[in-house]
């Protein structure tokens, strides 16, 4: 059995993570750009908004039954009704969307959120961590892809990009691509830096690494507390069109939380999607910081 993520792992993981507000509050956005998802959508490239049209076309058709194939795909048995990473047939430029993302597992909670995922027919973006959890959990790795989630890069071992040396940098993102591409033969297009922290240096790394940089625009702090109510709380009050919810599957409050947060959102009116689909018509491009 895999062994699982020690509490003392837990407690400094928390720690990085309790100084991310105070960070982003200090230093703000400078030194990089932003882009947010409408502004990413509204700059597309004509080839591919015409490529999502006519991905829309042919979707709508294969509901009403005019698809040549006879049905959609993932129209019934459980199967995914996206391939992982997949802007299938959801419109963010119509729709009223907000990604769902994890970051820092898998880990001993993941199987029950993705039992979650699929009874509510979601998906999500998960940021994976490379040390004590894609190496030690690489059948929950295969799962997330398998139920067309979206698979991408959170570090290796949580170290701050910003306050290590370049190469060190680049290691600690080129090991998680490694990893993952071995287990699933996917390589993540997204990465997420600790605590939210970039620069120009990182994002030549990420760049030259084909991966594009994705903050968030929500956050529980679920690190700071196990109360699900409050954590389901702080999420609904934070949440707008085109947000990024940034939540944790590896505390125990959280996953609990997932299910009364889906059905709010919904019941606002929300398409809950990962972050490529909230992107979609345009593609995240590599060394760019996105958040709304």
């Amino acid at each position: 059995m895999p062994k699982q993520t020690s509490a003392a792992r837990r407690t400094s993981i928390a720690g990085l993570l309790a100084a991310t507000s105070l960070a982003l509050t200090l230093s703000g956005c400078a030194g990089y750009d932003v882009t947010a998802p409408a502004d990413a959508r509204a700059d597309a490239p004509a080839a591919a908004v015409q490529a999502k049209d006519a991905q829309l076309a042919a979707a709508d058709g294969a509901k009403n039954g005019d698809g040549k194939n006879g049905e959609a795909k993932g129209s019934g048995g459980g199967g995914r009704t996206t391939p992982p990473g997949g802007t299938g047939d959801v419109d963010c430029r119509k729709a009223k969307c907000v990604a769902l993302t994890f970051d820092a597992g898998p880990s001993e909670n993941t199987p029950r959120l993705l039992d979650i995922l699929k009874k509510e027919k979601v998906h999500a973006t998960f940021f994976l961590l490379g040390e004590n959890h894609v190496d030690k959990r690489p059948a929950e790795v295969k799962r997330i892809d398998a139920e067309g989630h979206e698979l991408a890069n959170h570090t290796w071992s949580h170290q701050i990009l910003t306050d290590i040396e370049p190469a060190e940098a680049k290691r600690e993102l080129s090991r998680v691509q490694d990893a993952v591409r071995k287990i699933t033969g996917k390589t993540p297009r997204l990465m997420r830096p600790p605590q939210g922290r970039t620069d120009e240096e990182v994002s030549r790394i990420s760049k030259d690494l084909g991966l594009a940089q994705v903050l968030w625009s929500v956050t529980a702090k679920d690190y700071q507390t196990n109360d699900s109510a409050l954590i389901t709380k702080r999420v609904l009050e934070q949440t707008g069109r085109d947000g990024i919810i940034l939540l944790h599957d590896i505390y125990k409050g959280t996953v609990p939380a997932v299910p009364g947060i889906l059905k709010e959102l919904k019941k606002r009116g929300y398409t809950v999607v990962t972050v490529s689909q909230l992107l979609s018509p345009a593609k995240a491009e590599p060394g760019m910081v996105y958040r709304p």
